[in-house]
């Protein structure tokens, strides 16, 4: 259940998976995966309430291929374009509540683009592996 409070945190995982060179090129899934498993702690790293939402795209969607449950970790499976689906979950989050701070993770300059234009806040995958490496 979610709360007008609660920071909602889009996560570009192909973006933050891409950000570190630990050969995660040689098994997308399993990539996403290990960044699935870690987001499920974040939660209680942060100091306020949040909703977490992870976009997967591509090869990484067969992650939750019988993946066992993620928490309160919401997965949205692009169909096509990942940042695409972005965009859209930032919308409806913003049309439901204007007031809702939301934060995408991504370093990618044109999706940074596109979320700012619907009064999201971008940070960089630097941001989470500092919290999720704690």
């Amino acid at each position: 259940m979610t709360s007008e409070r609660e920071r909602l945190i889009v996560v570009d995982a192909a973006n933050v998976v891409g950000s570190r060179p630990d050969g995660w090129w040689r098994d997308r899934p399993g990539a996403a995966r290990r960044l699935l498993d870690k987001l499920t702690m974040l939660g209680p790293k942060l100091s306020e309430p949040v909703e977490i939402v992870v976009v997967l795209e591509g090869a990484a969607r067969r992650a939750m291929k019988d993946a066992p449950p993620l928490g309160d970790l919401r997965i949205v499976l692009a169909d096509h374009e990942g940042d695409d689906a972005i965009v859209e979950v930032v919308k409806t989050a913003a049309t439901a509540d204007p007031d809702r701070l939301i934060t995408v993770v991504t370093a990618d300059r044109a999706l940074r683009e596109r979320i700012e234009a619907h009064g999201a806040e971008p940070t960089g995958p630097r941001w989470l592996w500092d919290h999720l490496d704690q």
